[in-house]
């Protein structure tokens, strides 16, 4: 996209203002994952700041600093539904349904033909040690956690019940991706 898609205006509020409060009315707290020195727009006071230890090592690196923070200040909370701030069309009955599939099992990640969605799935707090010992290890990709925890794969077809057309999975990659976001939420292009 060439800029910072977190303070992209969407409506009335900027990407990740809304993602954030789209994930407000399912789960609490929200923790929002940053870049070292990254601004961020202004979030609700509740909302619980991580930052990557490590620069550019991929989502597991987020995962860990996102799971850290939640373990370590709220430590009865297990789970955490994850997402990426580039999703302004994120359902809240898909993050309900998400959460509901996980049952006993360590991960529940979306799975639309054979292709995981790493960033709109749940995971236990627990798996902090694993994804430490990924990282050291320069295992970066989400997929080798899958391999190591017990994930339950949710066939993205049993998720249309309450997401028909899959919104909560489009990322806005592409300027064309976020005028269709737009577009589809009903603003125009304020950009």
């Amino acid at each position: 996209m060439g800029c910072d898609k977190a303070t992209l205006p969407f409506g009335p509020e900027l990407m990740l203002q809304r993602v954030v409060r789209i994930l407000r009315e399912v789960v609490s707290p929200a923790v929002v994952v940053a870049a070292v020195g990254q601004e961020l727009p202004a979030l609700p006071h509740d909302a619980l700041i991580a930052r990557d230890e490590r620069p550019a090592r991929g989502p597991l690196e987020g995962l860990l600093a996102g799971l850290s923070k939640l373990a370590a200040e709220r430590p009865e909370v297990t789970a955490a539904f994850v997402t990426s701030c580039d999703v302004p069309l994120l359902s809240p009955a898909f993050v309900r349904a998400m959460l509901a599939c996980l049952g006993n099992a360590d991960i529940a990640v979306p799975v639309e033909e054979d292709f995981p969605h790493p960033l709109a799935a749940v995971y236990r707090t627990r798996l902090v040690p694993q994804i430490r010992e990924l990282l050291a290890a320069d295992q970066l990709r989400p997929a080798f956690l899958f391999d190591r925890a017990l994930t339950k794969r949710v066939n993205t077809d049993e998720l249309r019940s309450v997401d028909p057309q899959l919104l909560s999975l489009m990322n806005c990659n592409r300027r064309e991706d976020y005028e269709e976001a737009l577009r589809l939420a009903g603003f125009a292009n304020n950009s």
